[in-house]
């Protein structure tokens, strides 16, 4: 299991939207691990198997008890999605490595009782960069209102033989939903618009 050096719990909770009434407060919230790289330094396209799975687990039960902790447990959670940011000495592959297999998904997605597939970012950058990570519904991938992002931002992470993993997670919609879904949506195509084209 690589060293994980620190675990950071971000809340973003929105209260209302600028120049709106008061909402529900929509709370956000990531868990993110910054870890050391066990990969960084190996030659590009080095195997990454046989050491990802059983990291890749303790990553997800590790990180979604600290995700579902503020969000009141599975219930709590409507939304979610997961990243990863790789210091610059590691391959983009090397994030892919823990967030990209059932060891991590499977497992966030059965512990928040989840059934669509994952949104997800990633990145390589350098420490104090922020990654902006996609959610969406947990069950209902389509529903348009629970397209939201969160940021998370971590100033003296990743430093270059580091990574960072991240379960984020939603408790409910964006604040005043209206533009529809894509399950009762109308098809549209290029001949359709072309009067505003």
């Amino acid at each position: 299991m690589p060293r994980i050096r620190k675990i950071v719990t971000l809340t973003d909770e929105l209260l209302s939207e600028p120049g709106g009434p008061s909402i529900t407060p929509t709370r956000r919230v990531a868990a993110a691990a910054v870890l050391t790289n066990p990969w960084a330094g190996l030659p590009v396209g080095a195997d990454l198997g046989t050491d990802s799975a059983e990291a890749a687990a303790r990553l997800a039960v590790c990180l979604t008890e600290r995700l579902l902790a503020p969000l009141g447990g599975p219930t709590g959670l409507q939304a979610f999605g997961k990243g990863a940011v790789v210091g610059v000495d590691g391959e983009i592959e090397h994030g892919a490595a823990l967030i990209h297999t059932p060891y991590f998904g499977n497992l966030f997605r059965e512990l928040v009782q989840g059934t669509s597939i994952i949104a997800f970012a990633d990145e390589r950058s350098a420490p104090g960069a922020p990654l902006t990570v996609p959610m969406w519904h947990k069950t209902e991938a389509a529903t348009r209102s629970h397209y939201q992002t969160v940021q998370v931002k971590i100033a003296d992470a990743p430093r270059p033989d580091e990574l960072i993993i991240i379960a984020a997670g939603a408790a409910g919609p964006r604040p005043h939903p209206r533009i529809g879904d894509r399950t009762t949506d109308a098809r549209i195509g290029l001949k359709d618009m072309e009067h505003a084209l």
